[in-house]
């Protein structure tokens, strides 16, 4: 007697598939809280608005980074070129009057750096992660260059005499950063939003899946080529708004914009906020930027000493373990008030013992890590617990 089967019935996997991309999408308390402290710091933090307003900026460049780095793994020196093309975009069509309104010159500045982005993809999607290297920096190079040679965008001098109209009409920018601050904020918002939505997407999830290995996802039916094309113009496009955002910000566009020490900020940046979680770009402005200010403040000749000291030691005890020790490192020197010379010397002696050390104190801080993960999950299941008990009909 034989037994016919008929096919699976997919119903139920579709259901938990939409479940999962449902709890993907949920904001979290964490995420929730984040964006009102960022919210409350324009009415708690006045004076500070023009620093927030390049943490801002510097924040967007670095989910524009994340979103090809973190997510398709493609690795850029140069993704300042479009960051540059989008500043230089927006200052001449204020300076020459072309396009007057800022918000409709960010989208215009934000889709012409998009056109670069399409445009060039296809460089970078050949070769190794050393070609896409070369290539992106290559791009750079050249955009800087040429920016150096035009008139139009002021050569050396930079592209001077921009005015800005007011936003949408009635906001003015003002000469203490608030209304810049919050036209960045609002615009760091709505693209973040839309980022998050992008990477937990199914088309989200299928970069995962061709950043771990582009040939099973090709074997399962997945565009590899389209998809890195697609997150590579949409990085594009954020990279160019954040730098319209700096020249309507600043009423002002030089050749630092395509430099290639703001294409390394920016990815020194993810390397302390975190990559592939969009948070990390967020997270590593603000850290990378405060860090730096007070630093110039303190060794204004020397601050780029202690933060390739945090760089170091986050790489070899993690991001945590790492800052607490080249805070300690510093902490000593400024008490001691050692010179600079003599701080050199005893902070080579210290990270030379602490290499020397590192195989014993990784395991060490290893288990202090599991603790406070057990910890955490302790707390949390005893706050689950106690929302039990006072749910309704418990």
């Amino acid at each position: 007697m034989s037994v016919t089967t008929g096919p699976a019935d997919p119903t139920p996997l579709i259901a938990q598939g939409q479940a999962g991309f449902a709890r993907r999408a949920r904001w979290g308390i964490g995420e929730i809280v984040f964006w009102l402290v960022a919210v409350a710091s324009v009415f708690l933090l006045p004076s500070k608005h023009l620093i927030l307003t390049e943490i801002t900026i510097l924040a967007l460049f670095a989910l524009s980074l994340d979103l090809i780095l973190g997510y398709a793994g493609i690795v850029s020196l140069g993704h300042a070129a479009f960051f540059g093309f989008g500043a230089y975009v927006a200052g001449i069509l204020a300076k020459y009057g072309i396009i007057k309104e800022p918000v409709l010159a960010l989208l215009v500045s934000g889709l012409a750096a998009m056109a670069l982005g399409f445009v060039t993809s296809f460089l970078v999607l050949r070769g190794s992660d050393l070609t896409r290297l070369m290539v992106t920096l290559g791009v750079a190079l050249v955009l800087r260059e040429i920016a150096n040679r035009l008139d139009i965008t002021g050569g050396a001098d930079g592209l001077q005499g921009i005015v800005m109209e007011p936003v949408l009409g009635h906001f003015a920018f003002d000469m203490f950063g608030r209304t810049a601050y919050v036209y960045s904020l609002i615009v760091l918002f709505i693209l973040f939003v839309l980022a998050r939505r992008i990477v937990n997407s199914p088309f989200g999830l299928s970069l995962r899946s061709v950043r771990g290995n582009p040939l099973r996802a090709s074997a399962v039916g997945i565009h590899v080529n389209g998809r890195l094309v697609a997150i590579y113009t949409v990085a594009a496009g954020y990279a160019g708004i954040a730098g319209a955002l700096l020249t309507q910000s600043t009423q002002f566009a030089s050749l630092s914009v395509l430099d290639f020490e703001r294409s390394a900020d920016v990815l020194l940046m993810l390397i302390i906020g975190g990559t592939g979680y969009l948070y990390g770009g967020l997270i590593g402005a603000i850290l990378f930027k405060l860090v730096q200010d007070y630093l110039a403040n303190v060794t204004p000749q020397y601050w780029q000493f202690w933060l390739g000291l945090a760089l170091v030691m986050m790489i070899m005890f993690g991001r945590v373990y790492g800052a607490i020790i080249a805070a300690v490192i510093f902490g000593i020197c400024t008490v001691l008030q050692l010179p600079f010379l003599h701080s050199i010397l005893f902070t080579i002696a210290i990270v030379a013992v602490l290499g020397i050390a590192r195989p014993h104190v990784l395991p060490f801080l290893t288990k202090i890590t599991e603790r406070a993960d057990v910890l955490q999950r302790d707390v949390r299941s005893r706050f689950a617990r106690k929302g039990g008990a006072n749910a309704p009909g418990a």
